[in-house]
């Protein structure tokens, strides 16, 4: 049986890449693509990389038997959305929006959203109706950590350097993802303010629960357009053979996310669902880099693989998904 999904929010980045995994799903069928600026125009004309792919026409509501919809609005915009359209109770929702990835705001109009990361959450998940995807950023630096905290190796400050392309930023325009303002260029944004510390500080705290490390965060606007390259480092008492045997065994059953013995970069994971770490020991410090592709395991490839786990498939159907290296 075919999965029937609603997407709204249709013309923005995340959406097109829901639309360009789901077009190639063996178990999903696109009912509704959902865009109230763009209602009744052809899909391929605001995702022109689908020309010949489909003729899907963005339409004004949703079709109403959709087992699963995916929001991808704004920020803020998820929560005005449920409260004026109200979905059965036995439709999933996959939620791309920071609505509702903290705890506080997990519960919402009768549903319970599940922080939707499956290498911590995965038994969740499959039990879960709604879906609270997680940030770009979020993740990156999360799958950095996770080991550390379930081993209760979190006794140090943590420090991070990330750098993020510019469709990290959505679609709509503002000065910093003008082309003549983003080549050349490298600039930081929201030091040690980042919206996504709180989900990470909820999720390590799972974890390790009388975790008291601070985080001291500095995301970087990159110039280019996708992909997450984070440098995360604390003190540890683990050599590196210790550190890197923790992490080869906490991800021996993610099929997403690869510990590394070589250097990485971030070509290696752009296009992709994937996450690649790399684990080395310098003095006192342990330095863990992790890479993903923001806009695919940082936001609709993750939400696909919930999809699936969701619906009892195996997590990784339609994302066998390949790099472009060169």
């Amino acid at each position: 049986m075919k999965i029937k999904v609603g997407i709204v929010g249709g013309a923005g980045y995340t959406a097109g890449e829901l639309l360009r995994i789901l077009l190639h799903h063996e178990y999903a069928e696109l009912v509704a693509v959902v865009s109230s600026s763009n209602a009744g125009n052809p899909v391929y004309q605001v995702h022109d990389d689908l020309v010949g792919e489909t003729d899907l026409v963005f339409a004004s509501e949703l079709a109403g038997d959709e087992d699963v919809v995916f929001l991808c609005l704004g920020h803020g915009n998820s929560k005005a959305w449920l409260e004026k359209y109200e979905l059965p109770e036995t439709t999933a929702v996959i939620d791309l929006s920071n609505d509702f990835r903290l705890e506080a705001d997990a519960d919402f109009g009768g549903r319970e959203f599940v922080y939707g990361l499956p290498e911590l959450n995965r038994s969740r998940i499959q039990q879960a109706q709604s879906i609270a995807n997680p940030g770009c950023f979020a993740t990156t630096i999360q799958l950095a950590l996770l080991p550390l905290a379930q081993a209760g190796k979190l006794t140090e400050d943590v420090h991070v350097s990330a750098i993020t392309g510019s469709t990290g930023a959505g679609q709509s325009l503002s000065e910093t993802v003008h082309f003549s303002w983003r080549t050349n260029n490298v600039s930081i944004y929201k030091p040690f303010t980042h919206q996504h510390l709180g989900e990470i500080g909820e999720s390590l705290a799972q974890l390790q629960p009388q975790l008291n490390s601070a985080m001291h965060f500095i995301p970087y606007r990159g110039n280019f357009s996708r992909g997450i390259f984070a440098s995360v480092y604390t003190p540890s008492d683990l050599t590196q053979d210790e550190a890197r045997e923790l992490y080869q065994k906490f991800y021996a059953e993610a099929p997403f996310t690869t510990v590394s013995d070589q250097e990485i970069h971030l070509k290696q994971v752009v296009n992709t669902n994937k996450c690649l770490l790399h684990v080395q020991k310098f003095g006192k410090q342990l330095l863990i880099t992790s890479v993903i592709d923001n806009l695919v395991k940082g936001a609709s490839g993750q939400a696909v693989q919930n999809m699936n786990l969701l619906f009892g498939l195996p997590e990784t159907t339609g994302l066998g998904l390949k790099a472009g290296l060169f």
